[in-house]
């Protein structure tokens, strides 16, 4: 397979989940060296809740790092895990290579209600990324909430949030992700307006089934736009015609955004590759990308 057309000025990165038992690893590894022919800037590895797949992670990561062209993200949080043995883990990605790190907080253990810091650990992001700048030379990415964190009081809080990771060392910002374009260019105008400078990478999620992207969305707080229902209602039955559609509009999706200047995104893949790379292809081709029409349902009511 040819690689797609490169535009330089486009910069992709991915995310993927560590396989979770021995069937998924050989699919594993065959969606990886998919994302691996698109070049992308990194790839991550989440890091399951309260640190359930720590050992995958760091594993997944480091053969990423050995045996393949990309470079490895890896996830690491706060939840469920005292400062030195979250300090073990970065030490240890360290020494297996890998020096781009995703700090979050987390999702709070065993489906709690709320978030409750360990006694003896990283309290939250800001705190882990601080600690992360003291261990190593690290590259370090946090999360961005382009609708408001959830748990937050509101949108000064989280801003204020955001602010404290990025001074605390972070090089960029990776958006939890959005479906209306303008939901992120309003959130990329209220960023610059707080005096934050650094990168706001676009977080993107191509539909690969959309009632579990709706549950997704609910516990993160981003809004489905009622133009999207109506676009995938009924096609989790028929998926090789969802995925058509979830190409398209994707791709839509990135499209409007790069017409208002936005180079970075971050696919969240699910480890569905092929999904992506169709994305991937048509925004990075030129003639595609540039004299295609607006999608009619876009930003639609």
């Amino acid at each position: 397979m040819n690689p797609p057309v490169l535009d330089p000025n486009i910069a992709i990165s991915f995310e993927c989940f560590p396989p979770r038992s021995e069937a998924a690893e050989a699919s594993f590894w065959g969606e990886i060296h998919k994302l691996e022919a698109l070049a992308p800037r990194f790839v991550s590895i989440t890091y399951g809740a309260g640190g359930t797949t720590r050992n995958n992670t760091h594993a997944t990561a480091a053969r990423i790092a050995t045996e393949t062209t990309l470079t490895p993200a890896a996830h690491l949080t706060c939840v469920g895990a005292a400062r030195a043995d979250v300090d073990r883990t970065a030490r240890d990605y360290w020494a297996a290579g890998i020096r781009h790190i995703v700090a979050l907080r987390g999702d709070p253990q065993d489906d709690a209600a709320e978030y409750v810091p360990h006694p003896g650990g990283y309290a939250y992001a800001a705190d882990l990324v601080a600690g992360l700048n003291r261990i190593a030379d690290f590259d370090i990415s946090v999360a961005a909430y382009p609708e408001v964190h959830p748990e937050a009081a509101g949108s000064a809080e989280d801003m204020d949030n955001l602010k404290r990771k990025l001074d605390a060392g972070a090089a960029r910002a990776i958006t939890q992700f959005f479906f209306d374009p303008e939901v992120f260019l309003r959130y990329l105008d209220r960023v610059r307006a707080a005096g934050i400078e650094a990168p706001i990478v676009a977080g993107i999620l191509p539909i690969t089934n959309f009632e579990r992207a709706c549950a997704f969305a609910k516990r993160c707080g981003a809004t489905v736009p009622p133009w999207m229902t109506a676009l995938f209602d009924g096609l989790d039955s028929t998926p090789a015609t969802r995925d058509l559609v979830a190409a398209v509009a994707a791709a839509e999706q990135c499209r409007q955004l790069m017409v208002r200047g936005v180079r970075e995104f971050h696919f969240y893949t699910l480890n569905k590759a092929d999904l992506t790379t169709a994305i991937c292809r048509i925004l990075r081709n030129p003639v595609l990308r540039d004299t295609a029409p607006d999608f009619p349902v876009a930003g639609a009511a």
